[in-house]
C-alpha cells in the first residue's frame, strides 16, 4: 500500500530540482527497469502483484500496489506494472576520453524524447558514452529514461563545457557535424574514432563549437533535384550518422543477424560499408 510521503517523493522526482535534491530518478516499465537493476540498486520498488507473480526472481524489497495506487505516481499515460526508484551515477569531475573510440557530444539538445533515442542510437552502435552541453536536456528526465529503453544502463552521459573538452582533443582529432554545405556523407569516408556533434533541434550546432568540427557532413535527400523536408530530427541524423562509421556499422549489423554459415560468418567482420552499399543498389 502506498503512504502519502512515497507519493509526494515519487511525484518530486519529475522536475530536476526534486532529482537533484533527491539524487534519484524513476525508472517505469519491465524493459527499463531490468536493464537499470543490472548496474544500480533500487531504493524503492512498486510492483502489481500481476507483474510480481510474472517476475518471481527479483528479490528487492517491493511495494505491493493496485492498478489504481500505480497510476497515482506514474509518469505513463499506461502503466506498465512496475516503477523503481534509482540512485543517480556519480558525476565524473572531468570529461575523460580515449582517442581510439567514437563519441557523441550534443550540443544543446533540449527534447526530452530526443535525447533519450539518441542514447538508444548510441547503444545499439555500441557507443558507450556521449558529452553533453550543460544546457541539453536532464537525462534523468523521466520522458528520457523511457525513450532510452534500458540503454541508458549501459550509455554513460557526462555533461561538461563542451569548449574545454574540445580544447583538450589532441591535434587533427576527428570531429564530424552534419551541415547544409558539408561533403555528402556517402562519398566520404569516416574513420572509426572520432566525436560526431549533434546540434540544437531549432539553431543546430552552435557557432562556437562550428569552428571546432574539422569533418563537415551533408546528408543528402533523395531524389536530388525534388523538393523534401527542410531538415531531418537530431535523432535520425544521429542514427544516420553512426551508421556510416565503417566497424560500428558492422557491429550493428551483427547485432541484427543470427548467422548460421561459418564460411559467410567468417568473412562478415571484414565486409565494409562500400561494398554494403553497392549490394544494395545491385538490387
Amino acid at each position: 500500500m502506498l503512504s502519502k510521503n512515497q507519493i509526494k517523493l515519487v511525484h518530486s522526482l519529475q522536475s530536476k530540482k526534486g532529482r537533484d535534491k533527491e539524487g534519484c530518478f524513476v525508472a517505469e516499465g519491465p524493459k527499463v527497469v531490468s536493464d537499470l537493476m543490472e548496474i544500480l540498486k533500487p531504493k524503492m520498488f512498486f510492483a502489481t502483484q500481476g507483474w510480481i507473480d510474472s517476475n518471481p526472481q527479483i528479490d528487492n524489497d517491493i511495494v505491493v500496489v493496485t492498478d489504481d495506487e500505480l497510476r497515482k505516481i506514474s509518469f505513463l499515460q499506461h502503466p506498465q506494472g512496475v516503477l523503481a526508484v534509482f540512485p543517480m551515477l556519480v558525476s565524473q569531475p572531468k570529461c575523460d576520453f580515449d582517442d581510439s573510440s567514437l563519441y557523441i557530444a550534443l550540443d544543446g539538445v533540449q527534447d526530452p524524447g530526443n535525447l533519450g533515442t539518441i542514447i538508444r542510437v548510441a547503444d545499439w552502435f555500441g557507443i558507450t558514452k556521449i558529452f553533453c552541453s550543460r544546457n541539453t536536456a536532464d537525462v534523468y528526465n523521466p520522458k528520457v529514461v523511457q525513450a532510452t529503453m534500458g540503454s541508458i544502463a549501459r550509455v554513460r552521459v557526462e555533461y561538461c563545457d563542451l569548449q574545454v573538452l574540445f580544447d583538450s582533443l589532441p591535434t587533427g582529432y576527428p570531429v564530424y557535424g552534419t551541415f547544409l554545405d558539408g561533403e555528402d556523407i556517402y562519398k566520404k569516408s569516416l574513420t572509426p574514432n572520432g566525436i560526431i556533434v549533434m546540434g540544437n533541434e531549432g539553431n543546430g550546432i552552435s557557432a562556437a563549437m562550428r569552428s571546432r568540427i574539422n569533418n563537415r557532413l551533408l546528408i543528402p535527400n533523395f531524389p536530388e533535384g525534388r523538393q523534401t523536408a527542410e531538415s531531418l530530427n537530431v535523432a535520425i541524423a544521429t542514427a544516420i550518422t553512426c551508421s556510416e562509421v565503417p566497424c560500428h556499422m558492422v557491429f550493428a549489423l551483427q547485432k541484427m543477424f543470427v548467422l548460421n554459415f561459418s564460411g559467410f560468418f567468417a568473412s562478415w567482420p571484414s565486409i565494409s560499408l562500400r561494398s554494403l552499399k553497392s549490394f544494395r543498389q545491385s538490387l
